[in-house]
């Protein structure tokens, strides 16, 4: 039988899907988890953030102090699980299981609230906007939220994995994230003097096939890592070359000397090319968060704690995918824990959904790893 607490967290769960905010843009968002923590008497610290926010609660025995990310913000996708509280904004969709994470804390939130005669240390529960930009977790740094945090916790939702399974493990489980933008620019000509000037296009080409050598030959075959160009444009009509060529990608990798080689052969490819063929280069690097790392200790106690709750464990599987909350762990242990919400479609499609009866089990598991 459904208890009063499971009710209310899937009621707040339906609501945060149905109504999804972008990154930067989760202000409705905010003002709903702001109402329900204080109409519980938890506590918020009076940072001054446009979105997202950071809750806390006093243990009344000494202890640590830690924290658990969880990320509010949805995506620009069309709906299509044909749920009754699927999205009412158009175009806007919780397809990454962002809603479940914000449940999650508030219902961690709740249970601590309840437990602070028990609860040794202080828990701070971060709802941070803007992961989906990969540098939300920046808008956290710069405020002294995280200044005595011993230990931060994170967690994602995993439809590879069958409802309250979870994927725990100590390393690297998601990638470092960067992005790059090249321009070249050439000279433009009738199509049918190509002599007459210096096309862009083949120097374009060019360096997409010889980034793809970075990985098969400047890399350590046993470190994951990719390269994808995942957008090039170059001129507007049939018969004309164009002046100019635009190259833009990803790069992920685990390594942080991987992720340094990355951009010194790329930006050396891009510049040589370019020169090869008559033409000039400018490269841009853009750094976005750091390969996630889970403390060995932090991962052990996770699991620990899971089989104490009734939980199967799995092993975490690695991804190239990443997250900003990476950024929390240049400072502090962190450890970032998968949550099977069922198997489905996966995370970024329209068909994404959460099994609701995964809620609970995950608010109890979260309120026991910083019980225990």
């Amino acid at each position: 039988m459904m208890t009063e607490l499971e009710k209310q967290l899937i009621e707040y769960f339906e609501w945060f899907h149905a109504h999804p905010e972008l990154s930067y843009e989760e202000y409705e968002t905010t003002v709903k988890i702001r109402e329900i923590l204080m109409s519980a008497g938890v506590e918020i610290l009076p940072y001054d953030l446009e979105t997202g926010l950071v809750a806390i609660i006093r243990g009344k025995k000494e202890g640590p102090v830690q924290a658990l990310r969880c990320d509010i913000d949805a995506l620009p996708i069309l709906e299509e699980t044909g749920l009754s509280y699927a999205s009412k904004h158009n175009g806007r969709m919780h397809a990454c299981g962002h809603d479940f994470h914000i449940v999650a804390g508030i219902g961690c939130a709740l249970l601590l609230q309840e437990q602070k005669a028990e609860l040794a240390g202080t828990v701070k529960i971060i709802f941070q906007p803007a992961e989906e930009s990969s540098l939300g977790a920046l808008k956290i740094l710069e405020t002294d939220a995280m200044a005595e945090v011993d230990r931060v916790w994170g967690i994602h939702a995993d439809p590879t994995n069958e409802a309250g399974v979870l994927g725990i493990r100590e390393g690297y489980v998601t990638a470092a994230v960067d992005r790059f933008v090249i321009r070249i620019k050439g000279v433009g000509c009738h199509g049918a003097h190509p002599d007459d000037g210096i096309d862009p296009i083949p120097a374009a080409t060019a360096m997409v096939q010889a980034f793809q050598t970075i990985v098969t030959r400047n890399i350590n075959a046993f470190h994951p890592s990719l390269i994808s160009v995942t957008r090039i444009e170059a001129g507007n009509t049939w018969n004309v070359i164009p002046e100019t060529a635009e190259l833009e990608g990803t790069v992920r990798t685990m390594d942080a000397e991987d992720r340094i080689l990355f951009e010194k052969r790329m930006r050396e490819i891009a510049e040589q090319t370019a020169r090869a063929y008559g033409a000039q280069t400018e490269f841009e690097w853009i750094a976005g968060p750091p390969a996630t790392y889970n403390d060995a200790g932090m991962a052990k106690e996770c699991m620990r704690v899971a089989q104490k709750q009734g939980l199967r464990v799995v092993p975490e599987e690695s991804s190239l995918g990443g997250d900003d909350f990476a950024f929390f762990e240049e400072k502090i242990p962190g450890c970032y824990i998968k949550i099977g919400t069922g198997k489905g479609p996966t995370i970024h499609q329209p068909g994404f959904q959460i099994d609701e009866q995964v809620i609970l089990p995950t608010v109890n598991y979260l309120a026991a790893l910083f019980c225990e």
